[in-house]
């Protein structure tokens, strides 16, 4: 065999993944490292990466495994999952996704690699179904104004209660919740509560409220039972109180019930996972929140607003964001920054599919399968207790709970059971009358007559009482008449993909966002069912697939990190840290150091550090960086001194939120550590870190991955988002645990955890496929590589616009890590041309802009990451020189001082209906890099900010706005 045939190895194409994920090939990368004065990949990390922060060990990992491989690994796994009809509701329904909406949305990158939408003018098309589901949620629930979206039912509830303490002029620091409200619920309010000083009062409202004292009422409608209640007098006691009342809703039950806003509550929270969205063992799902447009200012999330673009046309944006965390920080509303924008997309293609008609429709199927089922069920001579219901009845089985529900086991259903007295049995649209049948006989005895449908159709009495149906239109917008023919949504939907700039038509090159390759085999796990279909609390043995997944997970992610445990529940980076802080803070309670409540935070830090750690109800103190970017290590020591009985923590990006690797981390770490604080470490940048440095083992003591960042689960438009905490020993013992399942933290000691951050067990467990396939197919070997060539693109990119841009920080030997900084403060000085006019100009080259004004004003940060090749970053950096050459234009005055390329962008089609009048040609407002093929046309000018907030409106425009 000739010396130059491929190896068996190289024919077996075992690690061909890590070149599909890897943009660059090897020429492009020789290329770029001799540009950077270097010859090999390896020798970055001498050149750019401190000595005492690197791997003394090897990882564990396996080596690389092929995308055939996994997709059959991953196949074994689901088979060991068991999807039984679920019966069990508490929240959580099977439902059925369209067809049209899981090909065009759920499995098309247009729609999951898009980012959150800052840049509004390429974000029009998500922009636009977010308002939808906003219209639907501000339909169905009666209020005046919703978000688009928050991470769950339960979180949407403890920021209801926060926005309640907010606005309530009722001193008490007490919270009365229904005990009727779902159990993860309550567990979630409880842990909030706790970390900000509230009693929380579990009690039966419509008993003994007059009596109690509070500042907000937590209710759920219909309850966790199924019960139906009039909510008008508990919300009028409250209201006499200056108390909040918030109600948990159900969304289908919405369709038929009267909506809570006729009943005078303040605020309405939810899920909208039975809107399409499959159960996927917790998630990850859309909560909604709706309220008052008198508190629109305190609305935690994401708001989209209407307003107008230089053209005077509509244009969609995100309105009100001076709420935020990226703004107020630690006075913000929320620490929310990913929320669930993907699964609120697709909930409100589900409504604008089905319309208000086929809305009924399913929801009246729900409710007449359910009151058959009772009918039923009071023939075979059991007592349904329940009164007034959508879908859900609990029957009285005196010591017969267990044996009934093991009856249902063995036909494959799920129900719920309450105690050893009673049972639940939910329903939801896929409901049929089958599994009617199936149910009665878990029932009956072996001699009893089964009940025949169509006769107790025919005879039934509708439980629900005249005054609480509903009698006002829903969904009246065109919007929702339009698009009921699978041809005309699957345009639809194209339409609006098109209007966005997402990773499937350029690179997105935002720094601290990490947008890499979200590859189709990582992606395939989430459309199969027997990871989608599963109800997060079905009995272990039917997830063993799962369970499996999740230790492995586990241990790849200890594998790489240092840590010794990790938790899966947080189902977001912001509630990684709200986790984290939460469990050093438990850490020094049980050690008796209860006082420790300062928390550290340089001052470049995310915006979601001070958020978090106020919401963990820790004092935020802020350390100075250097004029290097560092944290100042003369302001630490002085801070550290200063409370060094009162500290508990530190929290520090690695790299830096300016892009460096700072030298001094270990020392930090260790000067802390002398003080009595624990040290969390923002994973944001975790991507350059990957096979190179093992945060626990170098000073941290607990951290939070972005999933969705280094490990690849997709952005979505701005969620669903990812954020496991992976803690040393010490901490383990405290990490969440959960109120209905078992063994969520088997290092549970008798001090306790912090309890429950998430509603699901697991959070949003689907996406855990997407890392470990990626974990899997890259390999040790395939992570490192990435890592190494993250950065040297990053470092290719400074490297090139050195000469028309000042790289603002670098570290160690002039090099930066995994993004870098370009300062564009000066522009402003020379020429009036900010900031915002080159994040605008970029998009009429075709690209999303870098991170704008952070996390230093005036600046452009910079994130190539590894999936992007040489060819595309050249297309980029030559974009960034193109306009760096109009700005000398209008310095020089060789371009109109206000009326030029970089002031009037983008440049949309609608300059091509006038008469063209401008001072320069079409062919550098449009086609400035010369590739006429496959442009991108923004669909809207500028959009106008300052009008958008001065007029706010958060739903569906009337059509006639458009023309």
């Amino acid at each position: 065999m000739s010396s130059l045939s491929p190896s068996l190895n190289q024919l077996e194409m075992r690690g061909n993944f890590v070149n599909r994920h890897i943009g660059s090939n090897p020429q492009q990368i020789k290329a770029m490292l001799s540009e950077l004065g270097v010859n090999e990949l390896e020798d970055i990390i001498t050149q750019a990466i401190p000595a005492n922060i690197l791997n003394d060990e090897p990882l564990r990992l396996t080596e690389t495994i092929s995308e055939r491989a996994v997709i059959k690994y991953l196949r074994n796994i689901r088979a060991r999952n068991k999807v039984f009809t679920s019966m069990i509701g508490m929240g959580y329904y099977d439902t059925i996704m369209p067809a049209v909406i899981k090909h065009n949305v759920l499995e098309n990158p247009a729609w999951y690699t898009a980012y959150t939408p800052y840049q509004a003018e390429v974000s029009q098309g998500r922009l636009e179904a977010l308002l939808n589901f906003q219209q639907m949620i501000v339909d169905l629930t009666g209020m005046e104004l919703a978000n688009a979206s928050l991470l769950d039912e339960a979180t949407a509830a403890a920021e209801a209660i926060s926005m309640s303490r907010r606005l309530s002029t009722n001193t008490s620091n007490c919270i009365v919740v229904d005990k009727d409200c779902h159990p993860q619920t309550i567990a979630v309010v409880k842990t909030r509560a706790h970390s900000l000083g509230y009693q929380v009062i579990i009690a039966d409202p419509y008993q003994d409220l007059a009596q109690q004292d509070f500042f907000a009422l937590l209710v759920q409608y219909p309850n966790s039972k199924g019960e139906i209640k009039d909510l008008s007098d508990i919300t009028a006691i409250a209201h006499t109180k200056s108390a909040l009342v918030t109600v948990a809703a159900d969304l289908l039950s919405l369709v038929l019930l009267k909506p809570p806003a006729a009943f005078g509550v303040d605020i309405v929270v939810g899920s909208s996972q039975r809107f399409g969205v499959p159960m996927g063992y917790g998630g990850p799902h859309a909560a909604f929140f709706a309220t008052k447009d008198d508190y629109k200012r305190s609305i935690p999330g994401r708001i989209i607003g209407v307003s107008k673009d230089s053209h005077g046309q509509i244009a969609l944006r995100m309105a009100l964001q001076t709420r935020e965390q990226h703004i107020r920080r630690d006075k913000a509303t929320s620490n929310i920054c990913t929320a669930q924008v993907l699964l609120a997309v697709i909930a409100g293609f589900y409504a604008v599919y089905h319309g208000a008609e086929g809305l009924r429709l399913i929801a009246g199927r729900v409710h007449r399968y359910t009151q058959i089922l009772a009918a039923g069920l009071t023939q075979l001579g059991h007592e349904v207790i329940s009164r007034c219901y959508f879908d859900t009845i609990v029957i009285h089985t005196p010591n017969r709970a267990k044996g009934i529900a093991a009856r249902a086991d063995e036909a494959k259903i799920n129900v719920r059971i309450i105690d050893a007295d009673h049972i639940g049995i939910s329903l939801d649209e896929t409901t049929t009358r089958s599994n009617l049948r199936a149910v009665w006989h878990a029932f009956a005895t072996a001699t009893a007559n089964m009940p025949d449908i169509n006769t107790l159709d025919a005879s039934l009495i509708d439980c629900i009482p005249a005054e609480l149906w509903r009698n006002d239109a829903i969904l009246q917008h065109p919007v929702f008449a339009l698009y009921h023919s699978e041809t005309e949504m699957m345009r639809y939907m194209r339409r609006l993909a098109s209007r966005d700039i997402a990773l499937d038509r350029s690179m997105i090159p935002l720094g601290s966002c990490t947008m890499k390759l979200n590859a189709a085999t990582e992606m395939q796990s989430i459309s199969y069912y027997e990871f989608n279909g599963l109800h997060p609390f079905a009995p272990l043995y039917q997830t063993h697939g799962y369970q499996q997944l999740f230790t492995e997970l586990e241990d790849m992610l200890c594998d790489l990190t240092g840590f010794t445990a990790f938790s899966l529940q947080p189902n977001a980076g912001s509630q990684g840290e709200y986790t984290g802080l939460l469990v050093i803070r438990k850490y020094h309670e049980v050690r008796g150091q209860a006082q420790r409540d300062i928390c550290l935070i340089p001052a470049s830090a995310h915006g979601t550090n001070p958020a978090s750690a106020t919401l963990a109800g820790l004092k935020v103190v802020v350390v100075a960086c250097d004029e290097h970017g560092n944290i100042s290590l003369d302001d630490l020591h002085a801070k550290v001194s200063e409370y060094q009985d009162t500290l508990a923590a530190l929290m520090i990006t690695y790299p830096s939120t300016h892009g460096v690797y700072e030298e001094s981390f270990r020392s930090i770490c260790d000067l802390i550590h002398q003080y009595g604080g624990q040290v969390y470490l923002d994973g944001a940048n975790f991507n350059a870190l990957v096979g190179l440095s093992r945060p626990g083992n170098i000073g941290a003591d607990v951290a939070h991955l972005n999933l969705h960042k280094t490990f690849c689960i997709p952005h979505g438009g701005g969620g669903p988002g990812v954020g496991p905490i992976g803690v040393c020993a010490h901490l383990a013992p405290f990490l969440p645990d959960h109120p209905v399942v078992e063994g969520v933290n088997p290092a549970k000691t008798i001090h306790g955890t912090i309890g429950t951050v998430s509603a699901a067990p697991w959070g949003s467990a689907s996406l855990y496929t997407i890392s470990w396939a990626y974990i899997a197919m890259m390999g040790a070997a395939g992570l490192r590589r990435a890592t190494l060539v993250a950065i040297l693109n990053a470092n290719y990119i400074a490297k090139r616009l050195a000469p028309y841009y000042p790289i603002l920080y670098t570290g160690k030997n002039g090099w930066v890590a995994h993004e870098c900084i370009i300062d564009c403060h000066e522009f402003k000085k020379t020429c009036n041309v900010t900031v915002e006019d080159i994040a605008k100009r970029l998009i009429d080259y075709g690209f999303h802009a870098p991170t704008v004004s952070f996390p230093v004003a005036n600046t452009l940060m910079i994130e190539p990451t590894e999936s992007e090749d040489k060819t595309e970053i050249d297309r980029f950096c030559d974009a960034l020189i193109a306009i760096r050459q109009e700005i000398t234009a209008i310095e020089t005055g060789d371009a109109d001082a206000e009326n030029n390329l970089l002031h009037n962008a983008p440049h949309t089609h609608r300059l091509l209906l006038d008469e063209w009048t401008l001072p320069y040609s079409r062919q550098q407002a449009f086609f400035p890099d010369h590739q006429h093929d496959d442009k991108y046309w923004p669909p809207v000018g500028r959009i106008d900010n300052v009008y958008g907030d001065r007029h706010v409106v958060c739903t569906c425009p009337p059509v006639s706005d458009y023309e």
